[in-house]
């Protein structure tokens, strides 16, 4: 099925066949691929930030895990950075172990100064960051209890929103009445987890809807109580879209929303069990959350690790996973992430290019820089990236030197003019 253009994924498609032309989908102006299609993206989208020999730098000195050489890496600080290179190059090796393993048992005090390093001789110009945090695809929750709502930490203020309502106020319900993990207000025949588990000995356990709250989570007596003529439950089944909507006029709830809907998520509802999200959803639902404590209070910024986070991704969503990723680095963050996209490599402000190939073949430097410095280099990225740029790339202007700053709470970064 197709995606429909304007209306987001999961509640409004077009019907489409399997034989249908690449030219049908081209000038199907209801169409999201048809749009990409017609004009794919241009890069860069977003204002490249300068690095300089007096940017702010972390660097490996030696790194010789697995298959790396001994070579020395400098990854500038407070930038999009992109490790690029084919398969079995080294790139996993260098950002999951040699940067990340070291840095967070360096930040976390965990060796002495002066002890050795997994796979490196030494490491330098950590001391501005506050953590090292690796955004994956692993699963939010193992429960059915945990839904986008709790992860991104909106139930809360809902529950207080329900409790602070006149007939609850009567009846002297509180927020923990309203909450699904505990006793009281939730259904008690499948616990606050609106199904059952059916064992079935030598099959594979099977769910179904529990039969007293018909899937509701909470007994009849709380659902009894409505916040502006809807119930919890009927709240916990809105898509983030209504749910922005309907939360407008509360700025905590609401800036959540958004940013779930800015990256695509719009589709969801606050309610949907955790299991059952893909592994490129978890991803998203985890960069929300950073993105909403950015610009907070924390003393120092954070290092932020991704493995191929466009994997799965249509190129209308890979645009948007390229607006989050920049305004982490807007507000003063870094974001590193191993790629193999061409569309999200052509956006980084800053590319390290390992190879030339795979195995011992590979593990070296080949290139680093901004992607039109890269693209003319010799390597497999460099011919494939030459040629992207050639089809796809504006002409660059000269980038200006970043200033870091907080976002606002619910645009994006300012794409490149």
């Amino acid at each position: 099925p197709e995606r429909v253009r304007g209306k987001p994924a999961g509640t409004a498609r077009a019907a489409t066949s399997p034989q249908v032309s690449l030219a049908t989908i081209r000038r199907a102006r209801d169409s999201v691929t048809g749009a990409v299609l017609r004009s794919p993206p241009v890069h860069p989208r977003f204002a490249r930030r300068a690095v300089t020999a007096g940017t702010p730098s972390l660097k490996v000195y030696n790194a010789n895990l697995h298959n790396l050489h001994g070579i020395d890496v400098r990854l500038p600080l407070a930038r999009l950075v992109c490790v690029t290179g084919v398969s079995g190059s080294g790139k996993s090796s260098l950002v999951r172990s040699v940067f990340g393993g070291n840095l967070r048992a360096l930040l976390a005090r965990r060796r002495a100064r002066g002890a050795g390093r997994l796979g490196c001789e030494r490491i330098e110009g950590y001391n501005s960051l506050g953590r090292v945090l690796e955004v994956d695809q692993t699963p939010i929750g193992k429960t059915p209890r945990s839904c986008p709502a709790t992860y991104v930490g909106i139930l809360d203020a809902i529950r207080k929103l329900f409790a602070q309502t006149p007939e609850s106020r009567l009846r002297g319900y509180s927020p923990s009445r309203f909450s699904f993990n505990t006793r009281g207000g939730r259904c008690e025949a499948c616990g606050g987890q609106g199904i059952k588990r059916i064992e079935m000995s030598f099959m594979a356990d099977v769910t179904v809807t529990c039969e007293a709250c018909g899937g509701k989570r909470y007994n009849a007596e709380t659902l009894g109580i409505t916040w502006r003529g809807r119930n919890l439950a009927e709240v916990l089944a809105m898509d983030v879209v209504t749910a922005t909507e309907f939360f407008a006029a509360h700025p905590r709830i609401h800036r959540a929303l958004a940013l779930l809907d800015e990256v695509g998520l719009g589709y969801l509802t606050l309610g949907q069990q955790s299991p059952t999200l893909s592994g490129g959803e978890a991803q998203r639902l985890k960069l929300v959350t950073e993105l909403a404590r950015a610009g907070g209070d924390r003393a120092k910024p954070t290092l932020y690790l991704l493995d191929e986070p466009t994997v799965g991704l249509h190129i209308a969503d890979v645009e948007r996973l390229v607006g989050v990723l920049h305004r982490l680095v807007a507000a003063g963050h870094s974001v590193v992430v191993i790629e193999h996209n061409l569309d999200l490599i052509a956006e980084a402000d800053w590319i390290l290019d390992l190879g030339p190939e795979g195995g011992m073949q590979g593990g070296r430097l080949v290139a680093s820089g901004p992607p039109e410095r890269v693209a003319t280099r010799k390597s497999p990225t460099a011919r494939v990236l030459a040629t992207f740029l050639a089809q796809r790339g504006r002409v660059p202007s000269a980038p200006a030197a970043h200033t870091p700053a907080r976002p606002p709470s619910t645009g994006s970064t300012t794409p490149a003019k």
